[in-house]
């Protein structure tokens, strides 16, 4: 049996929800779709203090991060192997910093968030709000 491995990117990315359970989304400047915070794992970087470093880089949020909600592997149009983790994140804060990453942010209800973002980026947004006793 020949099997392949997976040699990709990996990447961390938070759905950050404030206590009125409004989720952020933040668009991209490079082509204008909407995502969830985060970016890449850097070699030798610990999961979370990636995740903490890319949401402060691209938010300025603080965040406290609670669970993993979904992980999902695939190969981009370019035919190069991706990895992705994404984690239930909780904040009190409101007022975003972005980078030169992204253009625009907004705290938005779960079925905006999810009818704006990519599937497997809403599916961690549904997963992420559901409620305590159906996780």
């Amino acid at each position: 049996m020949d099997t392949q491995f997976l040699e990709a990117t990996v990447s961390i990315r938070g759905v950050i929800r404030r206590p009125d359970d409004q989720v952020l989304t933040i668009r991209r400047s490079s082509d204008g779709g909407w995502e969830l915070p985060g970016g890449r794992l850097h070699r030798g970087e610990a999961v979370l203090d990636c995740l903490h470093r890319e949401i402060r880089e691209e938010t300025g949020l603080a965040v406290a991060i609670r669970r993993p909600v979904e992980a999902v592997s695939w190969q981009n149009a370019a035919g190069k192997d991706r990895f992705a983790v994404y984690y239930d994140c909780a904040t009190d804060e409101s007022g975003v910093t972005l980078s030169d990453e992204h253009t625009e942010s907004e705290w938005t209800s779960k079925a905006t968030a999810c009818e704006r973002l990519s599937e497997v980026q809403a599916t961690a947004t549904r997963r992420a709000t559901q409620p305590e006793a159906t996780k």
